[in-house]
């Protein structure tokens, strides 16, 4: 037998060896973390509850026009209040800005790359024109307002934080996440990605991230020109898990957290409150998502907060209690508000329209309250 032939033959028993130690089958991938929810969610303010959603046709086509909801307060009707003259196939943050204020804004789209920010006092009424000169974040709290001083704080897509003065004047950068990373508290928690902007109720500028770290949840405070870690600590049942921050909302002095800890099939979620000051945070029990999606999260008043999972199923909770499923939702719902009676009013998109249905008053059922058109102008986009 030549050497040649050898060196052949033992080539092949190499390659069947290798075949044969993988007849279990391929390697499995790596667990998927827990997506962010969508830019589908609600808000509260003293005067009236804001939602947003996206309406009309396919997104590849430049048709996908997000609209923004009022239904003033101590009423029960929907309507329309998208501010006019700005493309939103983007997409559409909102948050409060204090005494019922609202401050929507606009994610680029196509040739538009900046973010046009525009401002309410009278639900919707009338707008106030602004500008922040760089893209927003594409995630649901992108925007953050401090209503005892009226500044801005938006996460920008690059991830980058900036600062506003008084009312969206004046912007500034705040920090960027290789900023905040190389900080001991992003070192210690390993942060890959900035997720949320929010304020504290004294109006400390907040940042969440993703940490890859294990068992490290990842809200920052700007506090002494440094950034720190600011909660929440996790029990030792989550140390070997990473943890997303997905949700960092502020509404009427109240934050509200959404993590998500773990990946796959295995991961869960948790709401989590700040407590006795700031100093420690109340943490809701875990919601294993069994392989779920999340698709929108919504904080209510006080401590409540609802949940969207695909299959049409939801889910509630609060600081003091347990998660509590809903009925299942109705077709095509993108998102629940807080209704008019204490309940959850489910918003479902069909094309154009947006129907609005209520969860009956002992929690059992769905019953269609609302149906709203929406005036789409298709092609006006392209």
């Amino acid at each position: 037998m030549t050497r040649r032939r050898r060196g052949l033959l033992v080539l092949a028993a190499v390659a069947l060896c290798a075949g044969c130690g993988s007849a279990a089958g391929p390697a499995s991938a790596p667990a998927s973390p827990v997506r962010p929810p969508s830019l589908a969610t609600s808000l509260v303010t003293p005067t009236g509850t804001w939602a947003v959603a996206v309406l009309g046709g396919p997104a590849a086509q430049h048709n996908n026009f997000w609209q923004l909801f009022v239904r003033p307060a101590a009423t029960s009707r929907w309507r329309l209040a998208t501010p006019p003259g700005v493309a939103s196939n983007g997409g559409l943050v909102v948050t409060g800005l204090g005494a019922g204020s609202v401050v929507a804004g606009f994610r680029p789209s196509q040739d538009l790359t900046y973010s046009p920010l525009a401002t309410t006092g009278n639900n919707g009424a009338a707008w106030t024109p602004g500008l922040l000169d760089a893209a927003l974040a594409d995630v649901p709290d992108a925007l953050a307002a401090a209503p005892a001083t009226g500044r801005l704080l938006a996460l920008l897509s690059n991830g980058t934080a900036e600062l506003s003065g008084p009312r969206g004047t004046a912007w500034v950068r705040l920090a960027t996440a290789r900023s905040v990373a190389a900080s001991p508290a992003g070192r210690h928690c390993g942060l890959s990605r900035l997720t949320a902007a929010a304020f504290s109720p004294s109006g400390v500028p907040l940042l969440a991230a993703s940490c890859t770290h294990p068992g490290t949840a990842g809200v920052f405070a700007y506090t002494g020109g440094t950034w720190r870690l600011a909660g929440p600590a996790l029990p030792a049942a989550y140390a070997h898990h990473a943890v997303t921050v997905l949700r960092l909302t502020a509404t009427a002095g109240t934050t509200t957290a959404l993590l998500a800890a773990g990946t796959g099939p295995a991961a869960r979620l948790l709401a989590a409150w700040p407590a006795s000051g700031g100093t420690r945070w109340a943490l809701s029990p875990p919601l294993p998502l069994h392989g779920a999606a999340l698709t929108s999260a919504s904080a209510g008043p006080g401590d409540t907060v609802a949940v969207v999972l695909t299959g049409n199923h939801a889910q509630t909770t609060t600081a003091a209690g347990p998660w509590q499923p809903l009925p299942a939702l109705p077709p095509a719902t993108v998102t629940l508000a807080p209704g008019p009676g204490g309940g959850w009013d489910a918003l479902a998109v069909h094309g154009t329209k947006l129907a609005i249905w209520q969860l009956a008053p002992d929690g059992s059922t769905w019953a269609a309250a609302q149906t709203i058109n929406v005036p789409i102008q298709f092609g006006s986009s392209g």
